[in-house]
C-alpha cells in the first residue's frame, strides 16, 4: 500500500503537448508578471482578492508577501501532464509521440531538480471507446521514463483516471500498472492512482450506497486522492452550461457526499477548478496584454479605460477564485484545481490569508483549553469541548502543510512543544499534561 504523503494545496494541469523540464518555473514567472501588472502591491492585491483583513495593512503585506516569497521558490505543488479534456483529440501518432517526449523531459528534469513536489499524469478514460488509447499512452509514458532514468521515478507519481463510473475501471487501471510495474523492473506499488468523480454514479451507487469508497477500495492501496470535476458532473445532471460553476448547490452536495465517503480513509479529496479566468479582455498587438505583458507596456499602447478595463476583468477573476478556495478551506477541503498561470496569485493569497486570519481565535482557544486540563472552557461566547480541541490542533498542522506559517510560528501561538504538535493527536496530548 502506497504511503499518500505530503498533502498539496492544489493540483496545476497542463496539456501534455505544453509540458517542459521547466514548466513549473515557467508557471511562476508568468503568475508573477500578472501579479506586477495587477497587483504591484499588497494593498492591491487585498483590494482584488477581497480577503478579511485586507484593509489591515500589516496583514495585507505579510499575505502578499508571502505570496510572492512562493512564487518565487515554488510555484506549483503538484503537476498532472495531462492527456485528456487539456489535450484533446490526436491522431494515434500524434499522441504517441507526445506521451513519449513528455517522459523524456520528466526525466530531464527529475536530472535538472526542476520538477514540482507532485507529479502525474492524466490518462484518457477507461470507456470501450478510449481504453486502447489511454493504456497505450500510460505504457509509452512509463516505458521511456524508466528507460531514460534507468529506473526513477518521480517521489509520489501518480495517474489520474477522469470520468470513472464503475469500481472495474479503476481495477483494469491497478492490473495494468502491476504488468508495468513487473515488466519494467519497478517495485511493487511503486505508481499511485487518483480517482476523478465527474458522474453521479461516482457519488451514490445503485443501491443507494456511496461509491466513492468502493472506487478507491478497487485501487487496492493505490488511491492517494479523489478529484470532484464540477462541470461534467452538472453537465450529467441536466444543468444547463450557463448554470454550471463549481458552487452550485449541485456540487456542493457531491461533495459533502464525498467528504462523508472518505473520511477516515487518509484518501484526499480535491475541489475542481474555477473556470474564469483571470485574463484580459484587451490585447496588444495579439499577445495577452497583463499575465502576457506588464502594467507599463500595456498602458503604452492601450488607452487608459482598455487598461481599467482589464485590471477589473482580472481582479474580479481572481476574488472569485479566492472566494472559492476560502469556501472550500471552510468545508474542510484543501486541495483543488488551478487551470492557469494567473490563478496561483488568487490561490496562494486566498490559503495564507485564510489561515493568518485565523491564528489569534484559534491560539486562544487552544491555550485556554489547555491551561484548563482539556475541560470543556468558554472563549467569548465560543463553547469548546475535546472534539473541538482536535479542529483547533488540526487548523496549526494544516496551516503549517500549506505553508501559512511555519513550525516555529505554530508553536509560538499555541503555545504547544514540537513532540505536541507533531504528534497529531490532542488527546495524547492533554493525556500527557495531567
Amino acid at each position: 500500500m502506497m504511503t499518500h504523503g505530503r498533502a498539496p494545496v492544489h493540483t496545476v494541469y497542463g496539456g501534455a503537448h505544453l509540458f517542459r523540464a521547466d514548466a513549473a518555473q515557467k508557471l511562476g514567472g508568468l503568475a508573477l508578471r500578472a501579479l506586477e501588472a495587477y497587483a504591484p502591491d499588497a494593498s492591491a492585491f487585498a483590494g482584488a482578492l477581497g480577503f478579511p483583513g485586507g484593509d489591515d495593512e500589516a496583514f495585507a503585506t505579510a499575505v502578499y508577501r508571502q505570496v510572492l516569497e512562493k512564487l518565487r521558490r515554488e510555484p506549483v505543488e503538484d503537476l498532472r501532464i495531462d492527456f485528456e479534456d487539456g489535450y484533446g483529440v490526436r491522431s494515434e501518432g500524434e499522441e504517441d509521440g507526445h506521451a513519449e517526449a513528455a517522459a523524456r523531459e520528466v526525466a530531464r528534469g527529475l536530472g535538472l531538480g526542476s520538477l514540482p513536489p507532485m507529479l502525474g499524469i492524466r490518462v484518457k478514460a477507461l470507456t470501450p471507446e478510449l481504453c486502447g488509447r489511454s493504456l497505450r499512452t500510460l505504457d509509452l509514458f512509463l516505458s521511456t521514463l524508466v528507460e531514460a532514468t534507468s529506473g526513477a521515478l518521480p517521489m509520489g507519481f501518480v495517474v489520474t483516471l477522469p470520468k470513472v463510473s464503475a469500481p472495474g475501471q479503476v481495477e483494469a487501471l491497478v492490473d495494468a500498472l502491476e504488468a508495468l510495474e513487473r515488466g519494467l523492473g519497478l517495485q511493487a506499488g511503486a505508481v499511485g492512482l487518483e480517482i476523478m468523480v465527474e458522474t453521479p454514479e461516482a457519488v451514490v451507487g445503485p443501491d443507494g450506497s456511496l461509491a466513492a469508497r468502493r472506487l478507491c477500495a478497487a485501487g487496492r492501496g493505490r488511491c492517494a486522492a479523489v478529484h470532484f470535476g464540477p462541470y461534467d458532473y452538472t453537465a450529467s445532471l441536466g444543468i444547463m452550461a450557463a448554470h454550471q460553476r463549481l458552487d452550485h448547490p449541485a456540487c456542493e452536495a457531491a461533495r459533502e457526499l464525498l467528504q462523508v465517503a472518505l473520511a477516515g480513509t487518509g484518501i484526499r479529496l480535491s475541489d475542481g477548478p474555477t473556470n474564469v479566468l483571470p485574463v484580459p479582455v484587451h490585447r496588444v498587438g495579439g499577445a495577452a496584454a497583463g499575465a502576457a505583458a506588464g502594467a507599463v507596456t500595456e498602458g503604452a499602447t492601450l488607452t487608459e479605460a482598455q487598461v481599467e478595463e482589464n485590471r477589473g476583468a482580472v481582479h474580479g477573476a481572481w476574488r472569485l477564485h479566492a472566494g472559492q478556495v476560502r469556501r472550500a478551506l471552510t468545508q474542510g477541503i484543501t486541495q483543488g484545481w488551478d487551470l492557469h498561470p494567473a490563478q496561483l496569485p488568487a490561490r496562494y493569497g486566498a490559503v495564507y490569508a485564510f489561515y493568518l486570519e485565523g491564528v489569534p481565535a484559534a491560539g486562544e482557544r487552544l491555550r485556554n483549553f489547555l491551561d484548563r486540563a482539556a475541560q470543556a472552557t468558554r472563549v467569548g461566547v465560543v463553547f469548546d469541548d475535546a472534539a473541538t480541541g482536535q479542529g483547533l490542533l488540526g487548523f496549526f498542522l494544516r496551516g503549517v502543510a500549506a505553508g501559512a506559517f511555519t513550525e516555529a510560528e505554530a508553536l509560538r501561538w499555541s503555545t504547544l512543544t514540537p513532540e505536541e504538535l507533531r504528534s497529531q493527536s490532542f488527546a495524547r496530548i492533554v493525556g500527557a499534561r495531567r
